[in-house]
Protein backbone atom coordinates (compact mmCIF):
# COMPACT_ATOMS: atom_id res chain seq x y z
CA UNK A 1 0.00 0.00 0.00
CA UNK A 2 1.70 3.67 -0.81
CA UNK A 3 1.87 6.09 2.36
CA UNK A 4 -1.09 7.73 0.66
CA UNK A 5 -3.51 5.53 -0.48
CA UNK A 6 -5.66 5.69 2.60
CA UNK A 7 -5.91 9.18 2.93
CA UNK A 8 -9.85 10.22 1.69
CA UNK A 9 -10.43 11.94 -1.39
CA UNK A 10 -9.86 16.05 -1.12
CA UNK A 11 -11.67 18.36 -2.67
CA UNK A 12 -10.35 20.30 -5.86
CA UNK A 13 -10.70 23.38 -4.78
CA UNK A 14 -10.91 24.21 -8.21
CA UNK A 15 -12.62 27.88 -8.20
CA UNK A 16 -9.35 29.10 -6.10
CA UNK A 17 -9.04 32.05 -5.85
CA UNK A 18 -9.78 35.45 -7.39
CA UNK A 19 -6.74 37.89 -7.94
CA UNK A 20 -4.56 34.99 -7.44
CA UNK A 21 -1.75 35.04 -9.79
CA UNK A 22 1.00 32.41 -8.23
CA UNK A 23 0.60 28.78 -9.36
CA UNK A 24 -1.20 26.41 -7.93
CA UNK A 25 -0.32 21.89 -7.23
CA UNK A 26 -3.21 19.66 -6.22
CA UNK A 27 -1.90 16.23 -5.99
CA UNK A 28 -2.53 15.19 -9.69
CA UNK A 29 -0.28 17.82 -10.96
CA UNK A 30 3.26 17.56 -12.35
CA UNK A 31 5.20 19.26 -9.63
CA UNK A 32 3.26 18.84 -6.57
CA UNK A 33 5.10 15.97 -5.19
CA UNK A 34 8.29 17.80 -5.21
CA UNK A 35 6.73 20.90 -3.74
CA UNK A 36 5.67 19.16 -1.34
CA UNK A 37 9.26 18.42 0.55
CA UNK A 38 10.37 19.83 3.15
CA UNK A 39 13.11 19.32 6.18
CA UNK A 40 11.29 16.81 8.14
CA UNK A 41 10.64 13.71 5.33
CA UNK A 42 7.98 12.11 7.72
CA UNK A 43 5.72 14.79 5.94
CA UNK A 44 5.45 12.56 2.56
CA UNK A 45 3.00 10.20 4.60
CA UNK A 46 0.55 12.83 4.47
CA UNK A 47 -0.67 14.50 1.55
CA UNK A 48 -1.70 18.85 1.70
CA UNK A 49 -4.64 19.45 0.23
CA UNK A 50 -3.74 21.77 -2.31
CA UNK A 51 -0.32 23.74 -2.23
CA UNK A 52 -0.63 27.90 -3.54
CA UNK A 53 2.64 28.71 -4.42
CA UNK A 54 3.06 32.95 -3.62
CA UNK A 55 4.60 35.60 -5.74
CA UNK A 56 3.66 38.29 -3.27
CA UNK A 57 1.85 39.41 -0.45
CA UNK A 58 -1.38 40.09 -2.89
CA UNK A 59 -1.12 36.74 -3.80
CA UNK A 60 -1.21 35.61 0.07
CA UNK A 61 -3.90 37.91 0.81
CA UNK A 62 -5.93 36.89 -2.48
CA UNK A 63 -5.49 32.98 -0.75
CA UNK A 64 -6.47 33.85 2.46
CA UNK A 65 -9.64 35.72 1.56
CA UNK A 66 -10.33 32.19 0.01
CA UNK A 67 -9.77 30.50 2.97
CA UNK A 68 -11.61 32.58 5.49
CA UNK A 69 -14.53 32.77 3.41
CA UNK A 70 -14.57 28.59 3.27
CA UNK A 71 -13.29 27.96 7.02
CA UNK A 72 -10.25 26.55 5.63
CA UNK A 73 -7.81 25.39 7.68
CA UNK A 74 -4.10 27.24 6.70
CA UNK A 75 -0.66 25.91 6.77
CA UNK A 76 2.33 28.06 6.08
CA UNK A 77 5.48 26.89 4.21
CA UNK A 78 8.82 29.56 4.07
CA UNK A 79 11.87 27.17 4.30
CA UNK A 80 10.31 24.41 5.44
CA UNK A 81 12.64 23.78 7.79
CA UNK A 82 10.03 23.39 11.13
CA UNK A 83 10.69 20.36 13.49
CA UNK A 84 6.98 19.47 13.37
CA UNK A 85 6.62 19.14 9.74
CA UNK A 86 3.64 21.75 9.77
CA UNK A 87 4.39 23.38 7.03
CA UNK A 88 2.43 20.78 4.84
CA UNK A 89 -0.02 18.71 6.75
CA UNK A 90 -2.36 16.49 5.00
CA UNK A 91 -5.71 17.57 3.99
CA UNK A 92 -4.17 21.73 4.40
CA UNK A 93 -4.61 24.55 2.13
CA UNK A 94 -0.82 25.46 2.23
CA UNK A 95 0.56 28.71 1.33
CA UNK A 96 3.91 28.42 0.14
CA UNK A 97 6.52 31.61 0.17
CA UNK A 98 9.77 30.11 -0.94
CA UNK A 99 9.31 31.97 -3.85
CA UNK A 100 9.23 35.13 -2.29
CA UNK A 101 12.79 35.72 -2.08
CA UNK A 102 13.69 39.21 -1.90
CA UNK A 103 16.56 40.81 0.48
CA UNK A 104 17.49 44.24 0.55
CA UNK A 105 20.08 45.67 2.75
CA UNK A 106 20.48 49.80 4.22
CA UNK A 107 24.27 50.40 5.51
CA UNK A 108 23.82 53.33 6.52
CA UNK A 109 20.98 52.61 9.09
CA UNK A 110 21.92 49.17 9.53
CA UNK A 111 18.79 47.95 8.68
CA UNK A 112 17.53 44.41 6.68
CA UNK A 113 14.26 44.29 5.19
CA UNK A 114 13.69 40.46 4.22
CA UNK A 115 10.79 38.62 2.43
CA UNK A 116 9.00 35.63 4.82
CA UNK A 117 10.75 32.77 1.72
CA UNK A 118 14.81 33.93 2.46
CA UNK A 119 16.76 31.03 4.12
CA UNK A 120 19.25 32.02 6.69
CA UNK A 121 22.49 31.24 3.61
CA UNK A 122 20.85 33.96 1.67
CA UNK A 123 20.38 36.46 4.50
CA UNK A 124 23.77 36.33 5.60
CA UNK A 125 25.40 36.49 2.05
CA UNK A 126 23.03 39.49 1.69
CA UNK A 127 24.50 41.11 5.20
CA UNK A 128 28.02 39.80 4.95
CA UNK A 129 28.52 41.82 1.48
CA UNK A 130 28.04 45.09 3.95
CA UNK A 131 30.23 43.66 7.13
CA UNK A 132 26.83 42.87 8.73
CA UNK A 133 24.76 40.12 10.36
CA UNK A 134 21.50 39.34 11.53
CA UNK A 135 21.44 36.65 14.28
CA UNK A 136 19.90 33.87 13.35
CA UNK A 137 19.94 30.38 13.42
CA UNK A 138 22.68 27.43 12.57
CA UNK A 139 21.80 26.00 9.50
CA UNK A 140 21.77 27.91 5.87
CA UNK A 141 18.45 26.10 3.97
CA UNK A 142 16.64 27.10 7.49
CA UNK A 143 13.85 29.85 6.72
CA UNK A 144 14.06 33.36 8.75
CA UNK A 145 10.13 33.22 8.70
CA UNK A 146 9.89 29.89 11.14
CA UNK A 147 13.24 30.98 13.03
CA UNK A 148 12.03 34.12 13.96
CA UNK A 149 8.28 33.79 14.97
CA UNK A 150 9.82 31.30 17.00
CA UNK A 151 12.60 33.43 18.80
CA UNK A 152 15.44 32.90 16.84
CA UNK A 153 18.74 31.41 18.21
CA UNK A 154 22.40 30.59 17.07
CA UNK A 155 26.73 30.89 17.20
CA UNK A 156 25.74 34.49 18.14
CA UNK A 157 22.89 34.82 20.93
CA UNK A 158 25.30 35.05 23.28
CA UNK A 159 26.75 38.10 21.76
CA UNK A 160 24.14 39.91 20.39
CA UNK A 161 21.09 38.09 21.32
CA UNK A 162 18.03 35.90 19.95
CA UNK A 163 16.50 36.89 16.48
CA UNK A 164 13.84 38.64 17.57
CA UNK A 165 15.95 40.97 19.86
CA UNK A 166 16.89 42.66 16.31
CA UNK A 167 13.20 42.37 14.81
CA UNK A 168 12.11 45.74 13.88
CA UNK A 169 8.95 45.17 12.65
CA UNK A 170 6.66 42.72 10.25
CA UNK A 171 4.19 42.82 7.64
CA UNK A 172 1.50 41.13 8.17
CA UNK A 173 -1.57 39.82 5.80
CA UNK A 174 -4.17 38.75 8.26
CA UNK A 175 -6.20 35.84 8.03
CA UNK A 176 -9.09 38.13 6.21
CA UNK A 177 -7.26 39.39 3.86
CA UNK A 178 -5.95 42.59 5.65
CA UNK A 179 -1.91 43.96 5.58
CA UNK A 180 -1.02 45.21 8.56
CA UNK A 181 2.05 46.50 10.06
CA UNK A 182 3.15 45.37 13.28
CA UNK A 183 6.15 47.67 15.44
CA UNK A 184 6.46 48.98 18.89
CA UNK A 185 4.44 51.76 17.75
CA UNK A 186 1.77 50.49 15.05
CA UNK A 187 -0.11 46.85 16.50
CA UNK A 188 2.66 46.68 19.45
CA UNK A 189 0.46 43.65 20.88
CA UNK A 190 0.80 41.60 17.81
CA UNK A 191 4.34 42.89 17.59
CA UNK A 192 4.68 41.17 20.73
CA UNK A 193 3.39 38.07 19.90
CA UNK A 194 4.57 37.72 16.78
CA UNK A 195 8.54 37.83 18.50
CA UNK A 196 8.04 34.11 19.84
CA UNK A 197 4.28 33.14 19.55
CA UNK A 198 4.73 31.15 16.04
CA UNK A 199 2.62 31.32 13.32
CA UNK A 200 -0.49 31.65 15.27
CA UNK A 201 -1.51 35.52 14.46
CA UNK A 202 -1.89 35.98 10.37
CA UNK A 203 1.17 35.23 7.82
CA UNK A 204 4.22 37.45 7.73
CA UNK A 205 5.12 38.58 4.76
CA UNK A 206 8.40 39.93 5.54
CA UNK A 207 10.55 41.36 8.23
CA UNK A 208 12.37 44.22 9.02
CA UNK A 209 15.79 43.16 11.23
CA UNK A 210 18.31 45.32 12.78
CA UNK A 211 21.75 44.60 12.10
CA UNK A 212 24.80 44.18 13.33
CA UNK A 213 28.50 45.43 12.26
CA UNK A 214 30.45 41.46 12.09
CA UNK A 215 32.78 39.85 9.98
CA UNK A 216 34.21 38.31 7.32
CA UNK A 217 36.58 37.17 9.85
CA UNK A 218 35.58 35.09 12.97
CA UNK A 219 37.14 32.37 14.61
CA UNK A 220 35.45 28.48 14.69
CA UNK A 221 35.38 25.20 13.84
CA UNK A 222 35.13 22.02 15.91
CA UNK A 223 37.12 20.35 19.00
CA UNK A 224 36.48 16.95 19.55
CA UNK A 225 36.76 14.40 22.32
CA UNK A 226 36.49 10.92 22.52
CA UNK A 227 33.82 9.44 24.86
CA UNK A 228 35.66 8.56 27.82
CA UNK A 229 36.21 12.01 28.14
CA UNK A 230 33.14 13.46 27.74
CA UNK A 231 31.89 13.48 30.99
CA UNK A 232 34.83 15.35 32.52
CA UNK A 233 34.88 17.92 30.00
CA UNK A 234 31.06 18.43 29.97
CA UNK A 235 31.23 18.64 33.91
CA UNK A 236 33.32 21.42 33.39
CA UNK A 237 31.51 23.78 31.06
CA UNK A 238 29.06 25.12 33.23
CA UNK A 239 31.98 27.16 35.43
CA UNK A 240 33.79 27.79 32.27
CA UNK A 241 30.69 29.47 30.39
CA UNK A 242 29.21 31.26 33.25
CA UNK A 243 32.68 33.57 33.09
CA UNK A 244 33.56 33.56 29.45
CA UNK A 245 33.15 36.46 27.06
CA UNK A 246 29.96 37.30 25.28
CA UNK A 247 31.91 36.94 21.80
CA UNK A 248 32.42 33.17 22.62
CA UNK A 249 29.05 31.39 21.12
CA UNK A 250 29.17 27.37 22.32
CA UNK A 251 27.44 24.64 20.88
CA UNK A 252 28.21 20.83 21.78
CA UNK A 253 27.27 17.76 20.08
CA UNK A 254 27.53 14.03 21.83
CA UNK A 255 27.17 11.71 18.59
CA UNK A 256 28.76 8.44 17.94
CA UNK A 257 31.41 9.20 15.50
CA UNK A 258 30.90 8.60 11.45
CA UNK A 259 33.92 7.31 9.43
CA UNK A 260 35.58 10.79 8.75
CA UNK A 261 38.65 10.33 7.47
CA UNK A 262 40.06 13.57 9.72
CA UNK A 263 38.71 11.45 12.51
CA UNK A 264 41.35 8.41 13.47
CA UNK A 265 40.09 5.34 12.95
CA UNK A 266 39.93 4.32 16.80
CA UNK A 267 37.36 6.73 17.28
CA UNK A 268 35.38 5.54 14.36
CA UNK A 269 31.68 4.00 15.68
CA UNK A 270 32.28 4.97 19.44
CA UNK A 271 30.57 7.75 21.25
CA UNK A 272 32.49 11.18 20.89
CA UNK A 273 31.29 14.79 22.40
CA UNK A 274 32.30 17.68 19.84
CA UNK A 275 32.25 21.22 21.13
CA UNK A 276 31.36 23.89 18.79
CA UNK A 277 33.00 27.17 19.00
CA UNK A 278 32.34 30.29 17.73
CA UNK A 279 34.41 33.35 19.14
CA UNK A 280 33.30 36.84 17.12
CA UNK A 281 35.80 39.32 19.42
CA UNK A 282 39.05 40.56 19.16
CA UNK A 283 41.17 37.96 16.79
CA UNK A 284 43.94 38.96 19.41
CA UNK A 285 42.12 37.07 21.92
CA UNK A 286 40.93 34.31 19.79
CA UNK A 287 44.04 31.61 21.12
CA UNK A 288 43.59 32.08 25.08
CA UNK A 289 39.45 31.97 24.57
CA UNK A 290 39.54 28.90 22.62
CA UNK A 291 42.13 27.45 24.56
CA UNK A 292 40.28 27.33 28.05
CA UNK A 293 37.95 24.72 25.78
CA UNK A 294 40.78 22.60 24.13
CA UNK A 295 42.50 22.20 27.40
CA UNK A 296 39.09 20.35 29.03
CA UNK A 297 40.44 16.99 27.94
CA UNK A 298 42.73 15.53 25.22
CA UNK A 299 41.01 16.79 21.96
CA UNK A 300 41.43 13.69 19.09
CA UNK A 301 40.86 16.50 16.76
CA UNK A 302 40.61 20.21 16.62
CA UNK A 303 39.77 22.13 13.50
CA UNK A 304 39.55 25.55 14.99
CA UNK A 305 40.98 28.69 13.60
CA UNK A 306 40.32 32.19 11.80
CA UNK A 307 37.94 31.72 9.01
CA UNK A 308 34.46 33.60 8.12
CA UNK A 309 31.26 34.31 9.16
CA UNK A 310 29.50 32.81 5.95
CA UNK A 311 31.71 29.25 6.39
CA UNK A 312 31.15 29.29 10.61
CA UNK A 313 26.89 29.48 9.74
CA UNK A 314 26.96 27.00 7.05
CA UNK A 315 29.64 23.90 8.82
CA UNK A 316 26.58 22.07 10.65
CA UNK A 317 24.14 21.80 7.17
CA UNK A 318 26.04 18.39 6.62
CA UNK A 319 24.60 16.92 9.92
CA UNK A 320 21.25 18.13 9.10
CA UNK A 321 19.73 16.73 5.15
CA UNK A 322 16.54 18.00 3.71
CA UNK A 323 14.21 15.36 3.49
CA UNK A 324 15.56 12.79 5.75
CA UNK A 325 12.67 11.41 8.65
CA UNK A 326 13.41 12.88 11.83
CA UNK A 327 11.73 13.52 15.19
CA UNK A 328 13.09 16.41 17.47
CA UNK A 329 12.63 16.31 21.39
CA UNK A 330 14.11 19.50 23.43
CA UNK A 331 14.29 21.99 26.61
CA UNK A 332 15.75 24.43 28.34
CA UNK A 333 18.30 23.74 31.22
CA UNK A 334 19.15 26.04 34.48
CA UNK A 335 22.66 24.04 34.20
CA UNK A 336 24.72 21.21 33.32
CA UNK A 337 25.43 19.74 36.40
CA UNK A 338 26.68 15.95 37.54
CA UNK A 339 22.83 14.74 37.32
CA UNK A 340 22.12 15.96 33.77
CA UNK A 341 25.35 14.73 32.43
CA UNK A 342 25.25 11.54 33.37
CA UNK A 343 21.32 11.30 31.90
CA UNK A 344 22.98 12.83 28.77
CA UNK A 345 25.72 10.15 28.48
CA UNK A 346 23.08 7.89 29.32
CA UNK A 347 20.87 8.42 26.40
CA UNK A 348 23.70 8.61 23.91
CA UNK A 349 24.38 5.23 25.35
CA UNK A 350 21.26 3.60 24.11
CA UNK A 351 20.53 5.20 21.06
CA UNK A 352 19.23 2.67 18.16
CA UNK A 353 22.25 1.06 16.34
CA UNK A 354 20.78 1.08 13.00
CA UNK A 355 22.94 1.51 9.77
CA UNK A 356 23.37 4.67 7.71
CA UNK A 357 21.73 6.78 10.30
CA UNK A 358 22.83 9.49 12.40
CA UNK A 359 21.74 10.82 15.94
CA UNK A 360 22.91 13.65 17.89
CA UNK A 361 22.15 14.93 21.50
CA UNK A 362 22.59 18.58 21.33
CA UNK A 363 23.23 21.24 24.14
CA UNK A 364 23.78 24.48 23.37
CA UNK A 365 25.61 27.44 25.52
CA UNK A 366 23.08 30.56 26.51
CA UNK A 367 23.66 33.69 28.52
CA UNK A 368 24.96 37.00 27.56
CA UNK A 369 22.97 38.85 25.53
CA UNK A 370 20.04 36.38 24.77
CA UNK A 371 19.71 36.27 28.76
CA UNK A 372 20.09 39.32 30.38
CA UNK A 373 19.82 42.33 27.98
CA UNK A 374 15.54 41.64 27.01
CA UNK A 375 13.50 41.49 29.58
CA UNK A 376 11.29 38.37 30.36
CA UNK A 377 7.75 40.16 29.63
CA UNK A 378 9.31 41.85 26.49
CA UNK A 379 8.55 39.35 24.09
CA UNK A 380 6.37 36.02 23.78
CA UNK A 381 9.63 34.82 23.60
CA UNK A 382 11.24 32.74 27.01
CA UNK A 383 14.32 32.57 28.48
CA UNK A 384 14.39 33.54 31.48
CA UNK A 385 16.26 30.74 33.99
CA UNK A 386 17.59 29.10 30.97
CA UNK A 387 21.25 28.26 31.16
CA UNK A 388 21.53 26.11 28.49
CA UNK A 389 19.32 24.37 25.90
CA UNK A 390 19.28 20.67 24.73
CA UNK A 391 18.11 18.91 21.82
CA UNK A 392 18.09 15.38 20.36
CA UNK A 393 17.35 14.58 16.54
CA UNK A 394 17.73 11.56 15.42
CA UNK A 395 17.77 10.97 11.52
CA UNK A 396 17.07 8.52 9.55
CA UNK A 397 15.48 7.21 6.28
CA UNK A 398 12.91 4.13 6.49
CA UNK A 399 9.70 4.52 7.55
CA UNK A 400 10.45 1.08 9.57
CA UNK A 401 12.67 2.92 11.79
CA UNK A 402 10.18 5.55 13.18
CA UNK A 403 9.21 3.77 16.09
CA UNK A 404 12.26 3.14 17.51
CA UNK A 405 13.95 6.64 17.21
CA UNK A 406 10.16 7.67 18.71
CA UNK A 407 10.76 5.48 21.47
CA UNK A 408 14.56 7.01 22.36
CA UNK A 409 13.51 10.95 22.08
CA UNK A 410 10.67 10.02 24.47
CA UNK A 411 12.91 8.56 26.46
CA UNK A 412 15.20 10.82 26.43
CA UNK A 413 12.77 13.62 27.17
CA UNK A 414 11.83 11.34 30.43
CA UNK A 415 15.15 11.01 31.63
CA UNK A 416 15.70 14.65 31.13
CA UNK A 417 12.29 15.65 32.90
CA UNK A 418 13.54 16.35 36.21
CA UNK A 419 16.24 18.85 34.87
CA UNK A 420 14.55 20.37 31.90
CA UNK A 421 12.53 23.71 32.70
CA UNK A 422 8.74 24.40 31.80
CA UNK A 423 9.31 27.01 29.43
CA UNK A 424 11.35 26.56 25.84
CA UNK A 425 12.48 27.34 22.83
CA UNK A 426 9.89 26.19 20.48
CA UNK A 427 11.66 25.58 17.44
CA UNK A 428 13.84 23.15 18.84
CA UNK A 429 11.76 20.55 19.94
CA UNK A 430 8.34 19.06 18.48
CA UNK A 431 5.07 19.63 20.04
CA UNK A 432 4.82 17.73 23.45
CA UNK A 433 1.12 18.58 24.10
CA UNK A 434 -1.22 21.43 25.54
CA UNK A 435 0.49 21.71 28.75
CA UNK A 436 3.39 21.61 27.51
CA UNK A 437 2.40 24.98 24.82
CA UNK A 438 0.95 26.64 28.06
CA UNK A 439 4.03 26.44 30.34
CA UNK A 440 6.55 27.13 26.84
CA UNK A 441 6.01 30.89 27.26
CA UNK A 442 7.43 31.10 30.68
CA UNK A 443 4.14 32.46 32.74
CA UNK A 444 0.43 31.52 32.75
CA UNK A 445 0.10 35.74 32.36
CA UNK A 446 2.28 35.23 29.13
CA UNK A 447 0.27 32.33 27.84
CA UNK A 448 -2.87 34.07 28.49
CA UNK A 449 -2.05 37.32 26.68
CA UNK A 450 -0.75 35.28 23.47
CA UNK A 451 -4.40 33.62 23.78
CA UNK A 452 -6.41 36.94 24.00
CA UNK A 453 -4.37 38.27 20.86
CA UNK A 454 -4.94 35.49 19.24
CA UNK A 455 -8.95 35.47 19.50
CA UNK A 456 -8.30 39.58 18.04
CA UNK A 457 -6.02 38.03 14.62
CA UNK A 458 -7.25 34.68 14.44
CA UNK A 459 -10.47 34.43 16.17
CA UNK A 460 -12.06 30.71 14.05
CA UNK A 461 -8.07 29.50 14.66
CA UNK A 462 -7.46 28.80 10.53
CA UNK A 463 -3.96 29.27 11.35
CA UNK A 464 -3.98 26.16 13.61
CA UNK A 465 -1.26 23.92 11.51
CA UNK A 466 1.90 25.35 14.34
CA UNK A 467 2.51 24.67 18.09
CA UNK A 468 -0.86 25.71 18.58
CA UNK A 469 -2.48 28.86 21.06
CA UNK A 470 -6.03 28.68 20.93
CA UNK A 471 -8.11 31.70 20.71
CA UNK A 472 -9.19 33.15 24.03
CA UNK A 473 -12.87 32.82 25.00
CA UNK A 474 -15.01 35.18 25.97
CA UNK A 475 -15.74 34.85 29.98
Amino acid sequence: MSPTSSIPTLPAYDDFADGFRGSVLRSRDDGFEDARVVFNGRTADTTPALIARCTDKDDVAAALRYASARDLPVAVRGGGHGADGHAMPGGALVLDLSGMRETSVDPQTRTVRAQAGVVLGELDAATQEHGLVVPSGTVTTTGIAGLTLGGGIGHLMRRFGATVDSLLACEMITVDGRKVRADEKENPDLFWALRGGGGNFGVVTAFEYRAHPLGPGVVSGQIVFPGEQAAAVLSKLHALMADAPRELGLGTTLTVAPPLPELTEATHGKPVLILIPCYTGPLQNAEEVIERLSMLGTPVLNTVGPTTWLATNSMLDAIVPYGRRTTIRGGYLATLDQPVVDALLERLADVPDTPGTMSTINVWSLGGAISEDVGEDATAFSRTGASWLWECAPVWTERDHDAQFDKWADATVSALRPYTLPNAYTNLTQDMGEAWRRGVFGSEAKYRRLAEIKAVWDPRNLLRHNKNIAPATVE
